[in-house]
C-alpha cells in the first residue's frame, strides 16, 4: 500500500532525523565542553546544534507535509498553514544560530564571513528568508490568482530542494571546518583520524542520507498530492459502483475502466483496483 510504504520511510526520516540532532549535540557536549549563551566557544557550540535541528531536520519535515497522505484529500489550507509554521519554526531556530555564531565571533575578535562555509550558510539563510516570504505571500495570503501560483508553484518546489541541498552542503563544510581548527596540534592532527574526527564524520554522513532520502520523497510521484481534478475518494467509490452495476463502461468492460482510473490518478486508480478485487 502505498500510504503504508510513506509512513515507513517516514519512520526512518525520523529516526535519521533524530540522530543526526543527537550526533550534534553530543559531538559538542562531550568534546567541545558543552553549552552557554555567553559569547564564549561554549555559545558557539549552539550553532551546528540549531542549524542541524533547523535548516536540515525540521526544514526536511516541513518539505515533506504535502507528501502526507492524509493531506492528498480535503481542503489545503491547514497543510498550507503547517508548512508555513514549521519553515517558520525552522527559520527561528536557524536565527538562533546565526547570532550564536556571531556573538562569538564578536566576544573573540573574529572576522565574519570569510571563508567558504560561511558564504554558503549565509546565502542559504537569505534564500530561505525569500523562499518563506514568496510562499506566504502567494500560496498562504488570498489575494493571488491561480495562475500566479500555478506559475510560481514549480519555482517553489525548485528552491526548496536547492535549499536544502544548500543546507547540507553548508552543514557538510561546517564540520570539516571545524574539525581542521580544533584538530590541528601535533599529537593529534585531523589526519590521525582521532575519535572525534570519526564521530563528526559520522555524523556528516547521516545529515547527507538524510538530505538524500528527503529529496527522494519530494521527488517521488507516488507519494504527491493529487492535481486538481484528479480523483478524490468518493469519485473512487462510484467508480467502482458503476464499473460494477452500472451502465456507463467502456466497451472493453470494467478492468478497462480501472485502466483509465489508473491512468488519471495512479493512487484514486491503485484503490479502486484494490476495491474492485475485493481487498
Amino acid at each position: 500500500m502505498a500510504s503504508g510504504r510513506f509512513y515507513l520511510f517516514c519512520m526512518v526520516l525520523g529516526s535519521l532525523g533524530s540522530m543526526c540532532i543527537l550526533f550534534t549535540t553530543y559531538w559538542m557536549q562531550y568534546w567541545r565542553g558543552g553549552f552557554a549563551w555567553d559569547g564564549s566557544v561554549h555559545m558557539f557550540n549552539w550553532h551546528p546544534v540549531l542549524m542541524v535541528s533547523g535548516m536540515v531536520v525540521l526544514y526536511g519535515a516541513a518539505s515533506l507535509v504535502y507528501r502526507l497522505p492524509l493531506s492528498w484529500v480535503g481542503p489545503k489550507l491547514p497543510w498550507k498553514i503547517l508548512h508555513a509554521a514549521l519553515h517558520l519554526l525552522a527559520f527561528t531556530l536557524t536565527v538562533m544560530g546565526l547570532v550564536a555564531v556571531f556573538q562569538f565571533h564578536n566576544h573573540s575578535k573574529i572576522t565574519h564571513l570569510y571563508s567558504l562555509h560561511s558564504w554558503l550558510g549565509i546565502t542559504t539563510v537569505i534564500f530561505f528568508a525569500c523562499q518563506w516570504s514568496l510562499g506566504f505571500a502567494i500560496f498562504l495570503l488570498p489575494w493571488a490568482s491561480q495562475w500566479l501560483r500555478s506559475l510560481l508553484k514549480p519555482v517553489h518546489v525548485y528552491f526548496g530542494a536547492c535549499i536544502l541541498s544548500l543546507s547540507i552542503t553548508s552543514v557538510i563544510s561546517g564540520i570539516n571546518e571545524k574539525l581542521f581548527f580544533v584538530l590541528k596540534n601535533v599529537t593529534m592532527p585531523y589526519s590521525s583520524l582521532p575519535s572525534e574526527a570519526v564521530f563528526a564524520n559520522s555524523t556528516g554522513l547521516l545529515v547527507v542520507a538524510f538530505g538524500l532520502l528527503v529529496l527522494y520523497v519530494l521527488l517521488a510521484s507516488p507519494w504527491k498530492r493529487p492535481d486538481p481534478g484528479a480523483l478524490t475518494d468518493r469519485q473512487v467509490w462510484l467508480f467502482v459502483f458503476h464499473s460494477r452495476w452500472g451502465k456507463a463502461r467502456s466497451r472493453e468492460g470494467p478492468r478497462k475502466d480501472l485502466y483509465l482510473a489508473e491512468k488519471i490518478d495512479p493512487v484514486a486508480g491503485w484503490k479502486a483496483k484494490q476495491l474492485e478485487d475485493g481487498d
